[in-house]
């Protein structure tokens, strides 16, 4: 196997520089850049020297032993002084090293997983722990790099695993004795508890989503409601073109903004109207599509010039608001939000009732929940084999017992226990080079 080598740390230049080094020929790269193998596990001091014995820098080295590092492998870090010049020549040192490569994306994690060091819940929550941006998103990445849903899963996995065993000896041997009689009293009962535990725990899972994909926010209404000037105020700076004219935004503009430490998607949209313009009528459609998608909808109205607008068929959230308070005169009641998205008058209450909006969609994690999508359409596979073995009478009992076999494996399958050769290229590929 060969040995790889990657720049851990972060964007050079910058005070310190990591490279990571993992494989069988660790020893040589230390001999060669430091002189010695320091003593496991302890920070070492030295001059690395290249091969030709050119000082290349002063820096801090480190090394492992398998079994006892990151990757199962013998591994080493250089800590160097991040400057782009002394990186770049290090790595190409390395690289002269007879048995050694740069890694791939992911490929550190790759091997710590195939040497049992961690499983694909602990794998996928180390990814999100490195791309968490808000807060509820590292709150949920927690969950699963701690390993506390691999210990949740593989115990489902093992009471399917027992009430296999003791439904299938029922069937091979109704004579015996010691083999418990009336499987159906007992069994089945915990296998019906086991089913709604896995219904509820998919059901907290889907309830976070918002935590970790993030809110859609559309802002929809008729031409020249106001909705560009409303995302540019969101936005904190000119994100659409403004123009008196109607009918300036033919996209769907977006701006990521985090409300209350949620991420939010903020989709600006084209103005809503009965039209024969082509491009016109792609841009509503797009809007259309968009707001399907959402989990609320401004529905913008321009208070002084009120147009009458028809939604689609949505299950998003519709917040009724009136812009251009600035010009308005009239039936203030009509809207339950009004503002000035010009002036910003009303807009600290627009901006109150948002946040308490976004705040409802954070959930307290009281228990460990599904942190991927992955995981939850496994787990719903699984509940699908549950119900269908539930539903059979004992006279299909082999049956039913395949049908808890097919459940265990999905289970399986979540933690990478069985039958993930397919996925593993697809989850490691979501990890930088280095990790």
């Amino acid at each position: 196997m060969d040995t790889i080598f990657a720049l851990s740390s972060g964007l050079l230049p910058s005070g310190i520089a990591i490279i990571r080094l993992s494989g069988p020929c660790v020893r040589n790269a230390l001999v060669q850049f430091a002189g010695f193998i320091p003593k496991p596990r302890y920070m070492n001091f030295c001059t690395l020297r290249s091969s030709t014995g050119e000082t290349l820098d002063k820096a801090l080295i480190v090394y492992f032993t398998a079994p006892k590092s990151f990757t199962g492998e013998d591994c080493a870090e250089f800590h160097l002084h991040g400057g782009k010049a002394v990186v770049k020549r290090i790595l190409e040192e390395i690289a002269t090293i007879p048995g050694f490569r740069l890694a791939e994306p992911g490929e550190f994690v790759q091997r710590a997983f195939l040497a049992g060091k961690l499983d694909l819940t602990e794998a996928e929550g180390l990814a999100d722990m490195i791309n968490a941006e808000t807060e509820s998103q590292r709150r949920l990445a927690v969950i699963g790099s701690s390993g506390a849903l691999a210990v949740l899963y593989r115990d489902w996995r093992n009471q399917l695993v027992k009430a296999r065993a003791l439904i299938e000896a029922e069937f091979d041997f109704p004579d015996e004795k010691d083999i418990p009689n009336s499987v159906s009293t007992h069994i089945w009962a915990n296998i019906a508890r086991l089913r709604d535990s896995i219904l509820q725990h998919i059901r907290d899972g889907k309830r976070t989503e918002a935590m970790r994909d993030g809110l859609k926010i559309i802002i929809a209404g008729a031409p020249n409601a106001g909705k560009s000037s409303v995302m540019n105020r969101l936005a904190g700076r000119d994100i659409a073109i403004v123009t008196e004219e109607a009918g300036t935004t033919r996209d769907a503009l977006e701006i990521r903004l985090v409300i209350d430490t949620l991420p939010v998607l903020i989709i600006d949209t084209a103005g809503l109207q009965d039209t024969e313009n082509r491009i016109e009528k792609m841009s509503i459609d797009i809007a259309i599509a968009r707001m399907k998608e959402a989990n609320l909808v401004l529905l913008l109205d321009d208070m002084h010039n009120p147009q009458t607008v028809t939604l689609p068929e949505i299950s998003a959230t519709v917040w009724h608001i009136g812009n251009k308070l600035d010009l308005s005169s009239g039936d203030y009641n009509k809207w339950p939000i009004q503002f000035s998205a010009w002036t910003g008058e009303g807009w600290d209450n627009f901006l109150e009732q948002l946040t308490m909006f976004c705040r409802e969609k954070i959930i307290e994690i009281g228990n460990v929940v599904p942190i991927r999508k992955r995981q939850i359409a496994l787990l719903e596979n699984g509940l699908s084999e549950l119900n269908t073995a539930l539903k059979a009478d004992d006279s299909k009992l082999e049956l039913r017992s395949e049908h808890l076999r097919f459940a265990s494996n999905y289970l399986g399958r979540i933690t990478g226990d069985i039958n993930v050769e397919d996925l593993l290229d697809v989850i490691f590929s979501e990890f930088c080079i280095g990790k």
